[in-house]
């Protein structure tokens, strides 16, 4: 094996493979990456079993086919402070050891054969269908942050996505919860599409939207039984589901909060993060006192002190509510508009948040006890 590439190319690519690898894997075979040439093409793979990246770099020059496999967070590290754009050298040397060479540095890498590399191959073409790169973004957006990381519940511990319809629209719903939030999104299909109920492992998700920050296209979305696959213009994620039933969460939605909150979005933000700076650990709650047109927040922890700031809003009535301020501040960073408005009922009841800028999407945060 033994070919030419571009730094930058490689290096996007490695960067890529660093979040599928696990660092603490007891199978050294899976701490390396699977380098594959042939037909002016390198083709890299990375797995932990459960999820598998491809990326394929066109147009790369290809003196002799050939494969093997190295570590990914060696040659990473290498490939990344060698000069930017320069030209790479890799060369599998006869006692298999991968000589990498760039400007005056030279690397010998140890490797170990690819036969030894999981590969799985799986027919996917059954469902499939097409999705915006911007509009599958937006869908693990809205929702990653409220996914929960509670290891008992592994039901939650990822993006629900499922096919709803609503007058005569079909459209790809999102829900993600820790039963203390819950972020719902949606997108509409231009048509009805074959699609089972799938929920997204969390390190999957994370995956999906490094790849789609830097793609704009449309993006191949097939699911098998337990696995999906995702394929963009020169990569592929293939992923395992996670096996388990996702609560009702039509039932979460508030149906009968009369009382608006209207409130500048910048302003609201950076009052909240203000606030809550007096609380270390952010677990104590932000109090909202309300009464007409009037937000007083307030944070008040014993060890360090407390916080105060007035808002000027649109509001009707009094109310005094305290939520995780945290949670407030994960929601207001995804609201598209210039506003956000949250829909309050009483002390103890779940907050609806909604944003003027984007009606698929809406929020629930629990309020705080006390």
């Amino acid at each position: 094996m033994k070919f030419n590439i571009n730094q930058q190319d490689l290096q996007l690519a490695l960067n890529y493979c660093q979040g599928v690898i696990e660092k603490r894997s007891t199978l050294p075979i899976l701490s390396n990456i699977l380098l594959d040439t042939g037909n002016s093409k390198l083709t890299i793979t990375a797995t932990d079993l459960d999820l598998i990246f491809i990326h394929q770099i066109d147009n790369i020059e290809v003196l002799e086919e050939g494969k093997t496999t190295t570590s990914s967070a060696i040659m990473y590290d290498i490939v990344r402070k060698f000069s930017s754009g320069k030209k790479i050298n890799l060369t599998l040397t006869d006692n298999s050891k991968l000589h990498l060479e760039s400007e005056k540095s030279i690397f010998n890498l140890n490797c170990i054969s690819a036969t030894e590399f999981p590969l799985t191959d799986e027919n996917f073409n059954d469902n499939e269908f097409l999705i915006k790169s911007k509009q599958l973004l937006k869908l693990l957006n809205k929702c990653k942050f409220s996914v929960s990381n509670d290891e008992t519940r592994h039901y939650l511990s990822g993006i629900y996505f499922h096919q709803t319809e609503f007058e005569d629209k079909n459209y790809l719903t999102a829900v993600a919860t820790d039963s203390h939030r819950m972020s719902i999104s949606k997108v509409k299909l231009d048509n009805k599409i074959d699609f089972e109920p799938i929920i997204l492992p969390k390190k999957t998700v994370f995956q999906l939207c490094s790849l789609l920050e830097n793609y704009d296209g449309d993006v191949k979305v097939s699911n098998l039984k337990s696995k999906i696959k995702f394929e963009l213009n020169k990569s592929i994620l293939i992923s395992k589901l996670i096996d388990g039933k996702f609560p009702n969460y039509i039932q979460v939605i508030p149906k009968n909060n009369q009382k608006k909150l209207e409130i500048d979005l910048k302003l609201f933000l950076d009052s909240v993060d203000r606030v809550a700076s007096v609380s270390l650990d952010k677990k104590d709650g932000v109090k909202f006192s309300l009464s007409k047109d009037v937000l007083n927040l307030s944070v008040n922890n014993t060890n360090s002190g407390d916080g105060k700031e007035t808002l000027n809003v649109n509001f009707d009535h009094d109310l005094e509510i305290s939520f995780n301020s945290r949670y407030l501040i994960d929601v207001a960073t995804q609201i598209d508009g210039e506003k956000i408005a949250i829909l309050l009922n009483d002390t103890g009841s779940p907050a609806l948040i909604k944003d003027p800028g984007d009606f698929d999407s809406i929020y629930v945060v629990m309020p705080m006890k006390g």
